[in-house]
């Protein structure tokens, strides 16, 4: 009888080692295609904060009127958005909050958020995975094992703090062996303050526009944040970070004790 092999994570890994490169980068080939062709057929624009101001009254009517099949559409784009790193995700997330009121908004963008961030570090990993075991120094090897043990803490971390873009966080986890799972958890957990505070935000959205038409000027996403915003995110990155301080403490007094009794 034929004995049935069980499936490792090293011959997984082995596996995706031994794919040709070609085989191994074509979904972050896709993803860059796919983003050289909305830029080059205009697409992006469709997303801007200003192009959205001009089109709400349109756009709401749709909503009004066909709530699911726009809710739909809505979470299509958002999702192509995020897997593209098309900069327009906390203008779609502010709008919104304005087309679907800020608890709905948020939800839907959270889901689209999370499986469009997905998609893109499962590209990036399949290319990037056996990079910094084949090349990384004593160092990045040190750091890429500190990080894997901590992945979740690590990733909420990254997620909360707002000086991190979106769209390297989706990518840089995929240098490490982060597994789907913990990539996908940490960041449906690690957007949702953001998220709600910015379709929260939407709920102002013709205020600002009216406020920046007297003003005889273009509407800027700056127009919706403010330093009180930007320091509850800090703040939460902070308190998200403190397990890992703790952490960090605790593993080098024991090394110290390690070291003291050899």
């Amino acid at each position: 009888m034929e004995k049935h092999r069980i499936s490792t994570p090293a011959s997984t890994a082995q596996t995706e080692e031994a794919q040709p490169l070609a085989v191994r980068a074509l979904p972050l080939v896709l993803l860059v295609v796919g983003l050289a062709a909305a830029y080059g057929l205009g697409w992006h624009r469709y997303v801007s904060l200003n192009w959205l101001a001009d089109q709400r009254e349109m756009l709401a009517d749709f909503v009004t009127f066909h709530p699911l099949k726009a809710a739909g559409l809505f979470f299509i784009i958002y999702v192509a958005v995020v897997a593209l790193s098309v900069p327009a995700a906390s203008v779609l997330t502010i709008f919104a909050g304005f087309l679907f009121g800020w608890l709905a908004g948020g939800v839907l963008v959270v889901l689209a958020a999370t499986v469009g961030s997905c998609i893109l570090f499962a590209g990036a990993r399949t290319v990037f995975g056996d990079v910094l075991r084949r090349r990384a120094g004593p160092f990045l090897v040190r750091f890429s094992e500190g990080f894997t043990r901590n992945a979740f803490s690590y990733l909420l971390v990254l997620r909360l703090a707002p000086v991190f873009p979106f769209f390297v966080v989706n990518i840089a986890p995929a240098f490490f062996a982060v597994s789907l799972r913990t990539f996908a958890a940490a960041t449906l957990i690690g957007i949702i303050p953001g998220t709600f505070a910015y379709s929260w935000l939407g709920r102002g959205f013709e205020q600002v526009i009216s406020e920046a038409a007297e003003e005889e000027r273009t509407l800027l996403l700056s127009d919706f944040l403010t330093p009180e915003l930007t320091f509850a995110f800090m703040a939460l990155a902070v308190i998200a970070a403190l397990p890992l301080v703790v952490q960090f403490i605790r593993e080098k007094r024991q090394a110290a004790g390690h070291g003291g009794r050899d």
